[in-house]
Parts: structure tokens; C-alpha cells; sequence
């Protein structure tokens, strides 16, 4: 397997990785390449190669299915797998009536390319595969089973007449270990697919994660693995099947439906979800009183007052989360960045008597706004006011208070937020030093501040593969840092 663990098992997550030695924050855990990569269930039409997305006309010259052009078709990750299935059987695909839509056609595409690494890579699969749980059980119990059935299972054995290759119990097998073990992968064009990691999978989940993942798809989906944290030999690898930036109850549905497990983590369990109050709710019947779950890994728990004697059922509860993620969910929708700007600052002022300042509700909308706020037109950093600069200043320090928590030490989402609360820093300070409200002095601790604050942001970010969105901003990052160590050292060194 791998030299940064060794895997261990017990009744209560089954195996798991521990490390053989110490690990610092950044520090290359393992790298691996995956099974098989393809298009997620419920994807739209995608070319089968890159996944970019397509309306279908485009088709591959040999089998007849999605592609962008013939370069693609030629492609190996196509033409040595699911292409010569299709071909030899003369399936062709039908083009969807929207294609933008789910592609039911599509959902065999991934589960195939895992069970041709029985032929192809008869080690890997027997050794990695084969290890993988799929919760068949548990996943025969849902309709979603007899849906597979059909879209999968007697399309691929039947249609495609791989019935002597490929037995119904091994391609029920894969859809499950795909269910539960894949992770998505995000294409050089921003298309979410999936992947299969034998090493990865290993990882235990846990809603406060220790390591970090990214994936090069311009380096055939090569996934790298490293620890956010100080990381003592024999300890727990940990990574997170879920987000980490949603309620308690949220994310124990998820993993419940999706993974077959009762999270129980330490976060999971602590009704104020390790000081963050993520979940918890302002009462509106005393002053001070918080709302908080009895018995969080109970889903059916009570829901009590700090202060009085207040109670919400279950019930109430995810009804009320609804209905403020609905309103969440809505600014995806928005016609513009300025309606969603605008949306989201009322969704912060509408939820301010219901939802705990840290509610991840909150930490969602605030991180939605910080990407907006000097980047949109009428909100460029030309454009702000100081008051704005400010704001967007203490939007990102709340989402930090979260973040150090829930995603401590070299994660993502903190380098994302270090870089985003650098500039609205600097530029305030710079023209509280200009308009001369502070002193040469205090204006050079503040820039000393910046710096420190960006050399942990491109720290975290340079990390990422330079052909992605993090990995550019960490490039970036390290221009700025030079830029603004020069200008600082001019302005120490210029008389008062």
C-alpha cells in the first residue's frame, strides 16, 4: 500500500490508517492514482474523456457515444474502456431530449471502468478493489437498488452482453463501493466527477479532518494526500466525507444515506460543536439563551434552552433548517453577482435573531460573500468604501473563528480565507495612513500583520497543483508577498 500508514481494523469502522511516524502541517502523506475516474450519478451529458459538457451530437466514431471532438475519442481513457464494450455490442447512445438534464445513460460509465480492472489490472484489483466495502446489505433496502438494476446492472450484463465477463453480484458490488468510497474530482474545467482511491478510502472519516486531498487532472487524476496538522506516529489518518462548513444534523443525514454510518465524532457529539455553535439557535423567549440539541447523536432529540425552559422538537428543527437553506440554496439562482451580494446581506440581517453569529448557515453565506466582494463590477476594491473594506475584513475573521475549528492548520478553506482577509487589510490601513488617522508606526505593525497573514495563505495554497484556482492564488500570493515587503521596507526606511 503505502509507507505513511499501516492499516489497522476494529468493529467499529472496520479498517483504518495509522502513521508510522510524525507528520508537520503540509507534509506529503501519500500520492496514488485512481481505479477508475468518470462521470458522478445523476451527471448531465459529458464527453467521456475530458467531461466537459456536451449536448451529445458529438459522438464518438467508433461506439457512438459522447465526446467533445475525435481527439477525445481517441482518447485512452475512452477507447481502452468503455469504448470496445459499446462497440461490440453495437449500443449507441440516445441523445437526451435536455441535455441538460441527468443522463441515465450515464451511470454505467464509472461502475464499468472499475469492473475492467478485474481484466486489466487483475492485482489492483484483488488487493485494493476487493477490500472496498459496499454495504450491499443495507443499499438492497433502498429504491434506489432497483434503479441501479435496471440503469446498470442489466444494461452492462444484458445490452451490453458482458454476462460471462462480469457476474450481477460483482456489478452490484462496484456500484456500492463507488457509492461509498469514491470522492469527487474537479476537472481542469470545473466539472464535478468522481474518483476511486483505494489508499484514500482507507481514511476514516471524521467531521474535524487532520489530512487534506487534491487531485491533478492534468497528471491522469493523481491524488495527493497531506496532513493540515501536527501528526504524531500511531495516530488516526482522518479525512471528511462530507462538509464540513453544515449543522450537525445535516451532516449525520448525509453520511447516514450515503455512507452508512452514524457519525460519532467528538464535533458530532458536543452539542456546541467544539465552541463553534454551528448548529446552535438564539431562543426568542429569554435574552440570552441558546438553543441546542440534548442528545446530538440522537436525530430525534430534544432541542433545549440554555436558559429557560424553551424546547423545539426534532422536528422544528429541521424544518427550520429547511427553510433557511432553501433561502441559501437561492442564491445560486441569482440573475447577477449584485443580486446575490444584496440577497446575501439581507440572509445575514433576516437570520440574525434565529441563528447563533457562528450558525453554519452564517459561515455559508459569509464565505459566499467574501468571494464576491472586491472581485464583481460596482464592488471591485476600486470600488469599496472603507466601510466596505471593513466588512469584508470582519466577514472573513468570522469565518475564520469556524475554520480554525472545524478545518484547523494547512486546509483550504483557511488558506482561501487568509488570502481573502489580506487585501481588504491592507488597503484600509493604507488609507487610514494616508488620510493621516494613524501614524507611520501603527501603520507599519498593520502591514506587518498582512504579510504575516498572507505568507500563511500562500503557505497553504502553493501546495494545490498551479493549474487550479488555489494553486494560481498561491502563485499570486508569492508576488504579492515580495511586492509588499518591498513597499514596506521603503516606508521604514523614508523619513516621518
Amino acid at each position: 500500500m503505502t509507507e505513511a500508514f499501516k492499516i489497522e481494523k476494529n468493529d467499529s469502522v472496520g479498517r483504518y490508517a495509522v502513521t508510522k511516524r510524525d507528520y508537520k502541517p503540509g507534509q506529503v502523506l501519500f500520492e496514488e492514482r485512481p481505479v477508475a475516474v468518470g462521470p458522478k450519478s445523476c451527471s448531465p451529458v459529458l464527453c467521456l474523456s475530458c467531461y466537459t459538457r456536451t449536448d451529445g451530437s458529438v459522438r464518438c466514431d467508433k461506439c457512438g457515444w459522447p465526446v467533445c471532438s475525435q481527439d477525445c475519442a481517441g482518447d485512452r481513457l475512452h477507447a481502452q474502456a468503455e469504448c470496445g464494450v459499446f462497440s461490440a455490442a453495437s449500443v449507441r447512445f440516445q441523445p437526451e431530449e435536455d441535455p441538460q438534464l441527468p443522463s441515465p445513460q450515464l451511470e454505467c460509465i464509472t461502475p464499468l471502468r472499475v469492473l475492467l480492472t478485474k481484466e486489466t489490472d487483475p492485482e489492483r484489483w484483488k488487493k485494493e478493489v476487493l477490500l472496498m466495502e459496499s454495504h450491499s446489505k443495507e443499499r438492497k433496502k433502498s429504491e434506489h437498488w432497483n434503479v441501479e438494476k435496471v440503469n446498470i446492472v442489466d444494461f452492462l450484463l444484458k445490452r451490453c452482453k458482458l454476462e460471462g465477463r462480469f457476474s450481477d453480484e460483482e456489478v452490484h458490488f462496484v456500484c456500492g463501493i463507488l457509492e461509498v468510497n469514491s470522492f469527487e474530482v474537479r476537472t481542469t474545467y470545473g466539472v464535478a466527477i468522481r474518483g476511486l482511491y483505494p489508499n484514500l478510502a482507507i481514511l476514516s472519516h471524521n467531521c474535524v479532518p487532520n489530512t487534506t486531498h487534491s487531485v491533478n487532472s492534468n497528471d491522469n487524476y493523481r491524488l495527493t494526500a497531506r496532513a493540515t496538522v501536527d501528526i504524531k506516529s500511531g495516530c488516526e489518518l482522518l479525512t471528511t466525507y462530507t462538509h464540513t462548513i453544515a449543522p450537525t444534523l445535516f451532516r449525520r443525514e448525509q453520511l447516514l444515506l450515503s455512507k452508512y454510518f452514524e457519525c460519532s465524532c467528538r464535533r458530532c457529539a458536543d452539542p456546541t460543536e467544539l465552541g463553534t455553535h454551528s448548529s446552535s439557535l438564539k431562543c426568542t423567549k429569554c435574552d440570552n439563551g441558546l438553543i441546542m440539541s440534548v442528545s446530538p447523536l440522537n436525530a430525534e432529540s430534544e432541542w433545549k434552552c440554555t436558559h429557560c425552559p424553551f424546547t423545539l422538537s426534532a422536528d422544528q428543527v429541521t424544518r427550520i433548517f429547511m427553510t433557511i437553506q432553501a433561502d441559501i440554496d437561492g442564491l445560486e439562482t441569482m440573475p447577477n453577482a449584485d443580486s446575490t451580494i444584496e440577497t446575501g446581506e439581507k440572509l445575514l440581517r433576516k437570520y440574525r435573531s434565529v441563528l447563533h453569529p457562528r450558525h453554519a448557515f452564517n459561515t455559508t453565506i459569509r464565505h459566499c460573500l467574501v468571494q464576491l466582494y472586491g472581485r464583481v463590477a460596482g464592488y471591485t476594491f476600486d470600488d469599496l468604501p472603507d466601510i466596505l473594506l471593513e466588512h469584508k475584513v470582519d466577514l472573513c475573521e468570522r469565518i475564520m473563528e469556524v475554520a480554525d475549528v472545524i478545518e484547523p492548520g494547512y486546509s483550504r478553506l483557511r488558506g482561501l480565507i487568509l488570502y481573502e482577509l489580506h487585501v481588504p487589510m491592507m488597503l484600509f490601513a493604507r488609507a487610514r495612513f494616508e488620510y493621516g488617522e494613524i501614524n507611520k508606526e501603527t501603520f507599519c505593525a498593520k502591514m506587518e500583520q498582512v504579510i504575516k497573514i498572507l505568507e500563511e495563505a500562500t503557505a497553504i495554497l502553493i501546495l494545490e497543483d498551479a493549474t487550479t484556482s488555489e494553486g494560481a492564488i498561491g502563485l499570486m500570493g508569492q508576488q504579492s508577498l515580495e511586492q509588499l515587503k518591498s513597499s514596506l521596507a521603503v516606508v521604514k526606511s523614508s523619513a516621518d
